[in-house]
C-alpha cells in the first residue's frame, strides 16, 4: 500500500520505543474496566498493551518492516484519532492520507503454541495489518471487526504489529457514494484512525469460536435456548467430545445440558446443546433487564480445553400490525436515533464514554428505543442497552445510495458480521438490513433478509424509507419470520406553526416512524445561541409528532431525529455541525430536550423543565416567555409565582396534546424584566408537593458549573470521563447568552482531551471536556476552568 504523508501532522515529538510482555492467553484492549458508573462488573479478561502505547504517524515507504526506525513517531493511546479536531470546523482534508500505527511487544512460548488471533474492532477508513513484516489481513469499511488468524507468526523476540490506516475517501466502500467522491456527499463526517479496541487472543488448538443462543417459545412453559456452537479444529480429533452448557440467573444455575460428539473433523463444525427447564428464569423487559449468564465448556478426551461465555436475556419481542408487543404485552417504542460521534476525538472514545450515552438515552430522556443510525456501534454501547433495558435497532453501514457489484457485496459482508458479532444482544430487536432511504434492490435485499434469516431466525428486518416514493413503495422481501415497515416522516406543518403531522400506517403490516422532525421539519438550526422561540420550538414539534404517534396503535412507535448532534458537511450545517439533537454535541440538553426528560413516571421522579429561560439579558425578550410559556412536567399540578405576587395553577395541556401520558404546561409569563424578578414552579401530585424549582434574573450571581460525569477512572492510558461547563443561574437553571473566552486545564495524571480556550458565547454557555487517564500513573486530576466575568468551579477525578 502507498500514501503520501499528511501536510498537517500533530505529535510528532520523538518518543522511545517501547516493548510490552503479553501474558499467555491475554487479551489486550484499548480500555480497562469502565462499567462502575452503570454498577457492572468488569469482564473476566486481563487487559494490557495495545491500548495505551501506540506509535504513529504519517505512512511512509518501509514504515511496515520490523526493522523501521520509529524512534520520532509519536506515542498515542487507542481509541485513537489520526488529527485532533475541535468542536466545529472539522476539515476532512486534514484526516484524508495514510498513517501507519507500529507496536512493539515481546510473546511468551504458551501463547506462541497456542493459536493466536488479533482482533480490530473498528478502523476508519480501510487497514492494511501487518506482523512482522508479513501481512496478514486487510478490510475495507470501519464499522465492524477485522479479525485474522496470526498462528506461527509471533517469535521469541520483538514482534512488530504495524497497521496502515486509510483514511482517504473510500469511494466504493459502504457508507460513501462513488458518485460524490467528496465527504460532504454523506450525512456524517467519517474521521480516520483506529477508534475502537485492538485485542491479541491465545486460545487452544481446537475451540469454540462463537455461540449463538437462539431462544424458543419464551412466552410458554417450554421455552428453550438452542446454543449453536461453532467447534474451530486446527487438526481431525478421533477422541470423544462433549459440549457442556450452563444458564446462570444473578450467581445461580438454572438449567444444565450437553451433547457429545465422536471426534471433530479438521475445520469448523456446528454443534447445537440445548437448554430446558428455563421457567423459573425472570424474563428480560425495560424496568427489569434480566440477564443471563450462559457459559459453554468445551471437553476433548475428558480434559476441559475451552470455555465460551454468553451474556444474554429472554424476551419475546413482536412486530404486529396492530402495534409492538414486549413479552406479551403492548408497547409504544419511544425513542431517538444516535449517531456515535464526540467533539474533539471523531468516534474514538473508550468504553465508558461510549455506555454514557446509553444511560443519557434512557435515564435523562426517558427513551425505550435507539436507532443506531447509520452503521454499527460500539459494542460498548449495546452491551449499555443490555443492562439498562433500552431496545435497540441496529443497520449496516449505509447512506442513501447503493452501488455497484462489488459495493453490494460488501454490504451484505456487513449485514453477516454484524448479526454475528451481535445476535446474542437481548437489547437488539430489528436488524436494519437495507440501507437507509434507498428503493428498489429487490435482489441485494433479498438476500440480505435471507442471510439474515438464517443467521438469526429470531428477529425481523427492516430498512427506513422516505418520501412519496418511499411510502408508496412496494414491500422488499420479507423473511420468514415476517418485517417492519419504516418511514422516515418528514411531513410539514400546513400552514407553517401548525402542528406537523404524520402519515397514517401502512395497512396490513408493521409500521414504525424511524424517523422525524430534525432539521427537515421546523427551523433548520436548533441551536443554544438561536432565538428562544426557535429553541422552545423543538420540544414542541417532538411532542407533537410522538403525541400523534400515540394515538393509533398500528404505529408500532416512533424515533425522532436525533439524539446528539454531530458533524457534517451536508445541508443544513453550520460551520460543519448539525444541530437536529435535543441534546447537544457535549451531551448537554438543549430546551428541546425538555419534553424528553419528563415523560417519564413520577415514581422515578418528579420533573420540571421549562421550556425556556428565565433571562432578561441581551437576546432574551424584555416581556418575558410570553403568554405561551411552556413548562414540561409529569406533575399533576403546577404552581408558578413571579416576584412573590399571587400564585396561578395550571393544569397539563391536554387539549393540544390528548394522547402523551405528560402533557406541556402553558402558563402566561408576561412580565417586566426590568425588575429583574425571579421565577418559583411548585409540581403537586396527589395535592402534595413533590418538587420546587427557582429561577434566577439577576446574572450577579450566575457561576460556571465545573462537573465530571466520573469521580474515578482506570490508569489505564484509555479510559475517559467527561466534565462538563456549565453557565448556571444561582439555583442551577440554564443561562443563554454566554460570552467571554473559558480557559480550561487539567493538572496530576490526566489528559485533557478538547480546546483549552472555549468561546463561550458561540457555545451558549455550555461545553465540556474530557479527560483521559495516562497508563499506570495513578493520582488525582483537577479540572478547572478560568472566565473574565464568571466565578467557576472545579471537578476533582481520582485515577487508580
Amino acid at each position: 500500500m502507498t500514501g503520501e504523508p499528511s501536510a498537517r501532522v500533530p505529535w510528532l515529538a520523538a518518543q522511545p520505543r517501547r516493548r510490552f510482555l503479553l501474558g499467555a492467553g491475554a487479551v489486550l484492549a484499548g480500555s480497562g474496566a469502565l462499567a462502575a458508573a452503570l454498577s457492572r462488573p468488569a469482564p473476566p479478561a486481563a487487559r494490557d498493551g495495545f491500548g495505551a502505547d501506540w506509535l504513529f504517524g504519517p505512512f511512509v515507504q518501509g514504515s511496515t518492516d520490523p526493522d523501521f526506525d520509529d524512534s520520532g513517531m509519536a506515542l498515542v493511546s487507542v481509541p485513537h484519532c489520526v488529527v485532533p479536531l475541535s468542536w466545529q470546523d472539522w476539515d476532512p482534508s486534514d484526516w484524508q492520507h495514510v498513517w501507519v500505527y507500529r507496536q512493539h511487544f515481546l510473546a511468551p512460548a504458551q501463547l506462541r503454541r497456542n493459536r493466536a488471533f488479533l482482533q480490530f474492532d473498528g478502523v476508519l477508513s480501510a487497514a492494511t495489518v501487518y506482523l512482522n513484516g508479513r501481512r496478514v489481513a486487510m478490510r475495507s469499511g470501519g464499522y465492524l471487526p477485522l479479525r485474522c488468524e496470526v498462528t506461527g507468526l509471533l517469535t521469541g523476540k520483538d514482534n512488530v504489529l504495524a497497521v496502515v490506516v486509510d483514511g482517504r475517501w473510500q469511494q466504493n466502500t459502504p457508507p460513501d457514494l462513488p458518485e460524490f467522491p467528496h465527504p460532504t456527499a454523506i450525512d456524517f463526517y467519517q474521521p480516520a484512525g483506529m477508534y475502537r479496541e485492538v485485542r491479541l487472543t491465545g486460545v487452544p488448538q481446537t475451540y469454540l469460536s462463537d455461540v449463538y443462543a437462539q431462544q424458543i417459545a419464551v412466552l410458554t412453559p417450554n421455552r428453550e435456548v438452542l446454543l449453536h456452537c461453532t467447534v474451530d479444529s486446527a487438526k481431525a480429533v478421533k477422541g470423544p467430545v462433549r459440549l457442556t452448557a450452563t444458564l446462570s440467573q444473578h450467581g445461580a444455575e438454572v438449567a444444565s445440558s450437553y451433547t457429545d460428539l465422536t471426534g471433530l473433523p479438521k475445520g469448523d463444525t456446528q454443534v447445537t446443546v440445548s437448554l430446558q427447564g428455563l421457567d423459573a428464569v425472570r424474563l428480560w423487559d425495560l424496568d427489569d433487564p434480566a440477564l443471563c449468564d450462559i457459559l459453554v465448556t468445551l471437553e476433548v478426551d475428558g480434559r476441559k480445553v475451552h470455555t465460551y461465555p454468553v451474556r444474554t436475556g429472554l424476551r419475546d419481542a413482536q412486530f404486529t400490525v396492530d402495534g409492538f408487543r414486549l413479552n406479551g404485552r403492548p408497547l409504544k417504542l419511544f425513542g431517538l436515533n444516535r449517531h456515535q460521534w464526540y467533539p474533539f476525538v471523531g468516534g474514538a472514545m473508550p468504553d465508558r464514554v461510549q455506555r454514557r450515552d446509553a444511560q443519557l438515552l434512557k435515564e435523562d430522556l426517558n427513551c425505550t428505543m435507539v436507532r443506531c443510525s447509520h452503521y454499527p456501534q460500539a459494542t460498548a454501547f449495546l452491551d449499555a442497552c443490555d443492562e439498562l433495558g433500552v431496545l435497540v435497532w441496529e443497520e449496516l453501514p449505509g447512506w442513501d445510495h447503493v452501488g455497484d457489484t462489488a459495493w453490494q457485496e460488501l454490504a451484505v459482508r456487513d449485514v453477516h458480521d454484524m448479526i454475528v458479532r451481535d445476535r446474542n444482544h437481548p437489547s437488539i430487536i430489528v436488524w436494519g438490513t437495507r440501507v437507509n432511504e434507498t428503493l428498489g434492490q429487490y435482489a441485494l435485499y433479498g438476500r440480505t433478509d435471507q442471510l439474515a434469516a438464517e443467521l438469526d431466525p429470531m428477529r425481523p428486518c427492516t430498512g427506513a424509507v422516505a418520501g412519496e416514493r418511499g411510502y408508496v413503495s412496494p414491500l422488499y422481501p420479507v423473511k420468514a419470520g415476517g418485517g417492519v415497515f419504516s418511514f422516515n416522516d418528514y411531513s410539514r406543518p400546513r400552514p407553517p406553526g401548525s402542528p406537523p403531522p404524520l402519515r397514517p400506517p401502512r395497512r396490513g403490516v408493521p409500521y414504525l416512524v424511524s424517523e422525524a422532525i430534525g432539521t427537515l421539519v421546523g427551523s433548520a438550526y436548533f441551536r443554544r445561541t438561536d432565538s428562544p422561540a426557535v429553541q422552545r420550538e423543538q420540544s414542541m414539534l417532538h411532542a407533537w409528532v410522538h403525541d400523534r404517534a400515540a394515538s393509533d396503535p398500528r404505529y408500532s412507535g416512533l424515533l425522532g431525529w436525533c439524539g446528539f448532534d454531530y458533524p457534517s458537511g451536508w445541508y443544513h450545517h453550520y460551520r460543519g455541525v448539525k444541530y437536529p439533537g435535543v441534546m447537544d454535541f457535549f451531551r448537554i440538553p438543549k430546551l428541546g430536550a425538555a419534553f424528553y426528560r419528563a415523560q417519564r413516571d413520577p415514581s422515578r421522579g418528579a420533573v420540571i423543565e421549562p421550556a425556556f429561560y428565565w433571562d432578561f439579558g441581551p437576546g432574551s425578550p424584555q416581556g418575558g416567555p410570553g403568554r405561551d410559556a411552556i413548562v414540561w412536567s409529569n406533575c399533576e399540578v403546577l404552581v408558578v409565582t413571579v416576584a412573590g405576587k399571587r400564585p396561578v395553577t395550571v393544569h397539563p395541556d391536554r387539549t393540544r396534546f390528548p394522547h402523551l401520558a405528560y402533557p406541556p404546561f402553558s402558563v402566561d409569563l408576561r412580565v417586566n424584566g426590568r425588575a429583574r424578578p425571579e421565577l418559583s414552579i411548585e409540581g403537586r401530585i396527589g395535592g402534595q408537593t413533590v418538587l420546587r424549582r427557582r429561577f434566577s434574573a439577576d446574572p450577579a450571581y450566575d457561576t460556571i458549573a465545573v462537573t465530571a460525569d466520573d469521580d474515578q477512572i482506570v490508569a489505564d492510558g484509555a479510559d475517559t470521563t467527561r466534565v462538563a461547563l456549565r453557565l448556571l443561574d444561582r439555583y442551577g437553571a440554564p443561562r443563554p447568552h454566554a460570552r467571554g473566552v473559558l480557559a480550561v486545564s487539567a493538572k496530576g495524571p490526566g489528559v485533557l482531551i478538547g480546546d483549552p480556550y472555549l468561546d463561550f458565547g458561540a457555545l451558549g454557555g455550555a461545553a465540556a471536556v474530557w479527560i483521559r487517564s495516562m497508563r499506570g500513573t495513578p493520582g488525582t486530576i483537577t479540572v478547572s476552568a478560568t472566565h473574565p466575568f464568571v466565578n467557576t468551579g472545579t471537578a476533582t477525578i481520582v485515577s487508580s
